[in-house]
C-alpha cells in the first residue's frame, strides 16, 4: 500500500513539473542607441549577452529621430543619446522614466579624413582652403554631433564661408561613411568611429562648443516589458568593465566629467 502511494506521488509530481511554466531561458531587450556608440555598444552589448544570457538588438541612429521614434510609441526599451537634453524632454513627457535618468558619457568630435589622400587638415581654419570642395557634418536639425559641428564651425568663425560647402549625414556614422567612401573630402565625426576607423582625424578643442557639450544620457523607457533587464543593461555600460571599453573609443567618464569641472 505504501509502494502504490509513494507511485502515485511520485507520478503527479513528475506531471505537475512538466505542466508548470518554464523559465525563460534568456530574454531580450531592444536598445534605441546614437550612431557614435556602435562599435563601443558592439562589443558591451556581446559581453553582457555572453555574461547574462540577454540578448541585446541594438536600432542605432539620430538621437533626434531616435527619440521622435520612441515618442510615437516605438517599442524600445531603453535610449542611450548623445545629449541629455532629448531624454529630458522624453522623460517631462512621461516616456522615459525619469528616475533612471543616468548620464553615462561625454562625446568628443573630430576632424576626420581618408588615409590616403594628401588632405591633412590640423584644425578647422585649414577647411577654408578650395581643395575642401565638399565638406560632412551630421544634421544639425536632430543629430547632436551635427549640432556641436556646427557651433564649433561658428565659433571658429567660418560657418559662413563654408556652409554652401556642407554636405548634411543623417547621422554621425553616415556621415563618416560620406567621407570613408570619398563623396566629401572632409567630415566632423565622432571621436568613437574616428579612433575605430583607418582614417586620419584631429580632435577639435571641446572649448569650440560649449553650448554643445555631448553629454549622453539613458533612461529606460517607460513602455518598456523588459524593464528589469533593460536597467540591468544600463548598469553594465557604467560598471568599471562598460567603462574600460568606453574609454577605449575614446569617451569620457562621468567621475572625468567631474575632475575636469573641478580643475576649471
Amino acid at each position: 500500500m505504501l509502494r502504490s502511494v509513494s507511485i502515485l506521488l511520485l507520478v503527479l509530481w513528475v506531471v505537475t513539473a512538466c505542466s508548470a511554466p518554464q523559465a525563460t531561458a534568456a530574454s531580450e531587450i531592444t536598445v534605441a542607441a546614437a550612431a557614435d556608440l556602435s562599435p563601443a555598444f558592439q562589443e558591451i552589448g556581446a559581453l553582457f549577452t555572453e555574461r547574462t544570457g540577454i540578448r541585446v538588438v541594438f536600432n542605432f541612429g539620430s538621437t533626434g529621430q531616435l527619440a521622435q521614434q520612441i515618442e510615437r510609441g516605438a517599442p524600445f526599451d531603453v535610449f542611450f543619446a548623445a545629449n541629455q537634453s532629448f531624454v529630458e524632454d522624453l522623460a517631462a513627457k512621461g516616456v522615459v522614466d525619469a528616475s533612471s535618468m543616468t548620464i553615462y558619457a561625454q562625446g568628443r568630435i573630430t576632424i576626420w579624413t581618408r588615409a590616403d589622400q594628401a588632405l591633412q587638415p590640423q584644425q578647422l581654419a585649414d577647411l577654408l582652403a578650395p581643395a575642401y570642395r565638399r565638406i560632412a557634418i551630421a544634421n544639425p536639425e536632430h543629430a547632436p554631433y551635427g549640432q556641436a559641428a556646427r557651433e564649433a564651425l561658428e565659433r571658429a568663425g567660418i560657418w559662413e564661408q563654408i556652409k554652401d560647402r556642407l554636405v548634411f549625414g543623417e547621422n554621425v556614422a553616415q556621415t563618416l561613411t560620406l567621407a570613408d567612401t570619398g563623396n566629401v573630402e572632409a567630415a566632423i565625426v565622432a571621436l568613437s568611429l574616428s579612433v575605430s576607423s583607418n582614417g586620419r582625424w584631429v580632435l577639435i578643442p571641446a572649448e569650440l562648443h560649449p553650448d554643445h557639450p555631448l553629454i549622453q544620457m539613458a533612461a529606460i523607457v517607460t513602455s518598456s516589458q523588459q524593464r528589469e533587464a533593460a536597467r540591468r543593461f544600463m548598469e553594465f555600460v557604467t560598471s568599471p568593465k562598460g567603462h574600460e571599453i568606453m574609454k577605449k573609443y575614446g569617451f569620457i567618464m562621468p567621475n572625468e566629467m567631474i575632475e575636469s569641472a573641478r580643475e576649471r
